[in-house]
């Protein structure tokens, strides 16, 4: 019996690097310390104002209770009319689950269905919580390096070199956090192609950012591309990132009906129902004006651009054009074996990173903390003016190394 209180299964995880770094720079900044946190991946827009008074007329109502554990018929509805409306997939409310957010989805869809050794398919650079989500549920995260000269997107000789009789699953995330890379209706389909000699395996998309596209068209499913795979696919999204929605805690899953049924088991046995206001607030947001997110993006993209502009002007870094989210995962290969005025050589992008931080008060996230390093990445979910701050900091301590 193992001398520790904590059980392995928490033991093996590591806190969210991104959480991790967000808090140090806030707790230098109540040092007093001058800080531009450019780690926070979360829109700084206020919820649209039809949606609060959703909220408010749901309170008003008495709309406070308990409510069906797979979340309210009227929110169900929305996002079955969503899923229709917007990307052509069909489901039945009794294949859709609300969760108190989308990271909650991934995790319960993984607690579900992995048994120790199972195998799951992660592409790199990964949003920072899905290796450790595996590792939590039992499994194993096969991390598959998409470097940036194929788009940091998985290829699908990639794909079939990783998968073995163990793989459980293949996790897509587009556009992507934290590169903001997005597949195509042709990629999706090269994949699928691999996918469908393998039955064993289920793909599970994590579409949290699929309305923040910088190109003027919609984000392409899998599922459009390989309607053959529903039954193996779970559909992962919620309102948090397009609806500036992170405190409301709403994600959603659609999918086959026996995983769908036993999230629900878990769910009820866990978190139980997710807030009911907060169903009240995400039904209006998926029902309701979209100008929001037209509007939105909008801003994302003229920050994405001017950023853009700003970090490739600076020798030793470079930055791919994002094609959707809000950020930035800049390459910083070439300031790896420079030396900082304090005589510390940067060998890793860890190293550039709390260069950054202590030397000029900018606060990014090291590219290890996503699979693929040396890179870091910055969120333009900021206004114009810290953005701008942040890389004229960035500016100066760069040119300060030699």
């Amino acid at each position: 019996m193992s001398t520790s209180r904590i059980a392995a299964r928490v033991r093996r995880i590591k806190p969210s690097p991104s959480t991790s770094a967000a808090d140090r720079a806030n707790e230098l900044r109540r040092q007093g310390k001058s800080i531009v946190n450019l780690v926070v991946g979360e829109p700084d827009f206020d919820t649209p104002l039809h949606i609060r008074q959703a909220a408010a007329a749901a309170m008003d109502k008495g709309a406070t209770r308990y409510t069906l554990m797979a979340g309210t018929v009227e929110l169900r509805q929305a996002i079955v009319a969503k899923l229709e409306r917007e990307n052509g997939l069909t489901y039945a409310l009794n294949e859709i689950i609300a969760t108190s957010g989308a990271k909650s989805a991934i995790y319960s869809a993984f607690a579900i269905t992995l048994e120790p050794g199972d195998e799951v398919i992660v592409p790199a650079p990964y949003w920072v919580s899905y290796p450790d989500m595996v590792l939590a549920s039992d499994g194993t995260p096969v991390t598959v390096a998409c470097p940036e000269a194929n788009d940091f997107k998985l290829t699908p000789a990639q794909l079939e070199a990783a998968i073995t009789p163990k793989t459980r699953w293949l996790l897509i995330n587009s556009p992507s956090n934290p590169t903001g890379a997005a597949y195509t209706l042709a990629e999706y389909r090269a994949l699928a192609d691999v996918l469908v000699k393998h039955p064993q395996v289920l793909v599970m998309t994590d579409d949290i950012y699929e309305h923040i596209r910088f190109d003027g068209e919609r984000t392409p499913h899998f599922l459009q591309a390989a309607p053959e795979m529903r039954e193996r696919t779970l559909v992962v999204n919620g309102v948090s990132k397009t609806y500036a929605m992170t405190g409301w805690r709403i994600g959603y899953v659609a999918g086959p009906r026996d995983l769908v049924q036993a999230l629900d088991t878990l769910l009820s046995q866990s978190t139980g129902n997710c807030c009911s206001i907060s169903q009240a607030a995400a039904a209006a947001a998926l029902n309701g004006d979209q100008r929001f997110v037209t509007e939105s993006v909008a801003i994302y993209k003229q920050r994405r651009d001017a950023t853009l502009a700003r970090i490739n002007a600076i020798p030793g870094l470079s930055c791919r054009t994002p094609e959707g989210a809000f950020y930035l995962y800049v390459n910083c290969a070439g300031l790896i074996g420079k030396t900082t005025p304090e005589g510390k050589l940067l060998k890793e992008d860890g190293d550039v990173v709390m260069y950054l931080l202590e030397s000029v008060g900018v606060a990014v996230v090291a590219g290890t903390a996503y699979g693929l390093s040396p890179y870091f990445r910055l969120s333009i979910a900021t206004s114009i003016e810290i953005l701008e701050d942040g890389c004229t900091r960035i500016a100066r301590a760069v040119a300060e190394l030699h």
